[in-house]
């Protein structure tokens, strides 16, 4: 009885340790193969004439495979392999049996692949791009639809699998997967030819009707800044979660920075809106050398805060006769 209790006992052991042993293998494969030697990298035109060498003229295979550097197990298979037609005929080359090593068959044609491609290149211009989810669904149905044969897997999860979509970005480095921004629908269908056109138009006229140069040109946009900037990353103790920078508090505070930058390549001091009711001298003294600053209770820019910004900034380094002919 305790025979039998101990080796159920070391059988059982031996069953868990070779299931480990065996998931292990299984994580560390790789995705990708990479080659480690040689083999099936003789061209079939070399193959092909050291089969002739051996049917037509009788040599040996040791010494043809030596000759031609090829390995003399590898020369008898294909001797096997070739067809009358390819050892008598000498026009054929390269002969039409398969050397070497055949890649893995892949569901799609490259015609097919290649229209696939298009189609998510065409849905992705007209903001509606597909999730890497939606392009495998759409491989399995474009497969049904044109009866070719998938694997078991697609049929039971109804797509394709994930690395069959692994395996066709690597095929087409055009693709990649992005994170697309939010555009509403007034921006998307405004942003067309017609629009374009009309806008540049208009801009040509001003621009000659005016006489405005590249200098008077002024592009201004605004950014948020919080006045807590997030820690740079700092070497630790292994294994300890909780790691902290001293700040001058966990959340900071946002304030709206205007920059304005002319097409001649000049630039003025920034324009700071604070999030206050109202505006404080000191709230700039320590920053950039001819900056100005405003106060807001939301911290955003207004429109009396970007006529004061134009007013304060711009306007000092040029006539105003411009300005007052174009309002």
């Amino acid at each position: 009885m305790l025979v039998c209790w101990l080796f159920c006992w070391v059988l059982g052991c031996l069953l868990i340790i070779g299931t480990l042993f065996v998931s292990e293998i299984v994580l560390k494969m790789p995705r990708y193969h990479k080659r480690k030697s040689n083999r099936g990298l003789v061209s079939p035109a070399l193959m092909l004439g050291a089969a002739r060498e051996v049917k037509t003229y009788g040599k040996s295979i040791r010494s043809v495979a030596k000759a031609f550097g090829i390995n003399y197990r590898t020369l008898t298979r294909y001797c096997q392999k070739f067809t009358a037609e390819e050892i008598s005929n000498e026009t054929v080359s390269p002969p039409t049996t398969k050397i070497g090593y055949q890649k893995n068959r892949q569901v799609f044609t490259d015609e097919q692949e290649q229209e696939l491609e298009k189609y998510i290149l065409n849905a992705s211009s007209i903001y509606f791009g597909l999730t890497p989810k939606e392009i495998r669904k759409l491989a399995f149905e474009l497969a049904i639809s044109n009866n070719l044969k998938v694997p078991k897997s697609w049929e039971s999860n109804k797509l394709a699998g994930p690395d069959w979509f692994t395996s066709f970005l690597t095929r087409h480095p055009s693709l990649s997967i992005r994170t697309p921004e939010s555009t509403s629908l007034a921006r998307a269908t405004s942003f067309n030819q017609h629009n374009v056109k009309t806008f540049f138009d208009n801009l040509e006229s001003v621009i000659t009707r005016y006489g405005i140069q590249p200098h008077d040109i002024w592009n201004m946009d605004e950014t948020g800044e919080t006045t807590v900037q997030k820690p740079s990353k700092v070497v630790a103790r292994k294994g300890f979660k909780q790691v902290g920078a001293i700040t001058s508090a966990e959340r900071g505070t946002l304030v709206t920075l205007a920059a304005a930058v002319s097409g001649g390549g000049n630039s003025v001091p920034p324009f700071f809106v604070f999030p206050r009711v109202h505006f404080k001298d000191h709230f700039i003294r320590d920053g950039p050398i001819g900056c100005k600053g405003g106060s807001n209770p939301s911290g955003w820019m207004t429109e009396e805060l970007f006529f004061w910004t134009i007013t304060a900034l711009i306007c000092p380094l040029k006539d105003l006769t411009l300005l007052m002919k174009m309002a």
